[in-house]
């Protein structure tokens, strides 16, 4: 580390002794500045020139700075070639404004968009509040699989499809972490969005070497808007011998307090062939765990549906990450 890049350890040092939060890009905490839920102070991450960038890995991994832009992370052609999903996700996400300064770390540990977490007049669990307003008021963008005490969608899709590569994230003084832990079973999220500590850095992600001729897709499903946060999204890893499956790695995000791994879809492929009933009848696999809200039933089938549309392009070898509209 260069003397030019601010020490890590004086960093976290620094949020415990003046409270308040890192920051990365700002894209998020200056939103929620601006919307008043949050008033700093900030210690920024910019300077830390040693967290950004892809650097390849002993045994064929690839290791992320956790500052690298989303820009950066979908136009990288190591990414491109042998995490495809990664880097499909990220240009997909938001804007390219927003994705020319969010970064990794920034995506996976941003808040997410309730509009009543949103509101500074309106008491929620997420701001220490007793109750969920959303659960009782309007929630139509809110989860269709789980039923913790909070009601609002995981808002990361990078964190959604780095469960499907089983990567792992590095935390400053730690030791590396599945990325799934950083977030836990979703009933621990009703007063946050992950599990870090305010001080703890998040440094890099980990991604093992990809299989053999594996292929990927990824697939968001939205209203008529196309820079809105998806409905649903899916990514989706395959690997074959021949016509069968061999290896199934299937996530999804806007339908729990989590991104979620679907182990279920995942078991309905692996030693199968990837036929179209096979895909269908894997899909379908979710809707055991759909436990909506009333004014979430309509993501039922759009969860099925955006799973489907994501095993049928990986299966049918198209790298793809096209937005589907759900009007």
């Amino acid at each position: 580390m260069s003397s030019s890049e601010p020490a890590l350890a004086d960093l976290s040092s620094a949020v415990l002794a003046r409270g308040g939060e890192l920051r990365a890009g700002g894209t998020d905490t200056t939103a929620r500045q601006r919307s008043g839920v949050a008033s700093g102070p900030f210690t920024d991450l910019a300077g830390a020139e040693h967290l950004r960038g892809c650097t390849p890995l002993p045994g064929g991994g690839l290791r992320i700075g956790a500052l690298t832009t989303l820009a950066a992370l979908a136009a990288d052609p190591q990414l491109r070639d042998g995490w495809p999903g990664i880097a499909l996700a990220a240009g997909a996400a938001a804007t390219p404004q927003i994705r020319a300064a969010g970064t990794l770390g920034g995506n996976l540990l941003q808040r997410n968009r309730c509009w009543y977490y949103r509101n500074p007049h309106v008491s929620c669990l997420q701001k220490g509040g007793t109750d969920c307003p959303a659960r009782a008021g309007d929630h139509h963008f809110g989860v269709v699989s789980g039923d913790g005490p909070c009601v609002a969608p995981h808002p990361s899709t990078l964190a959604m499809a780095l469960l499907a590569y089983d990567a792992h994230a590095e935390v400053h003084g730690e030791s590396p972490r599945a990325v799934a832990d950083l977030y836990g079973d979703g009933d621990a999220l009703h007063r946050g969005d992950h599990l870090l500590a305010p001080e703890r850095i998040l440094t890099a992600v980990r991604l093992p070497a990809p299989l053999p001729g594996e292929r990927a897709a990824y697939h968001r499903s939205t209203s008529r808007a196309y820079a809105e946060w998806p409905l649903v999204e899916a990514s989706v890893r395959l690997a074959f011998d021949g016509s069968t499956v061999t290896h199934a790695a299937v996530a999804a995000g806007g339908v729990a307090r989590v991104p979620l791994r679907l182990t279920e879809v995942e078991a309905s492929l692996i030693g199968r062939e990837a036929t179209p009933a096979v895909l269908a009848s894997a899909a379908s696999a979710v809707l055991g765990r759909c436990r909506p809200l009333p004014g979430t039933g309509y993501k039922v089938g759009l969860f099925r549906d955006t799973v489907l549309e994501a095993l049928e392009r990986a299966a049918g070898g198209t790298v793809a990450g096209e937005s589907a509209r759900a009007d």
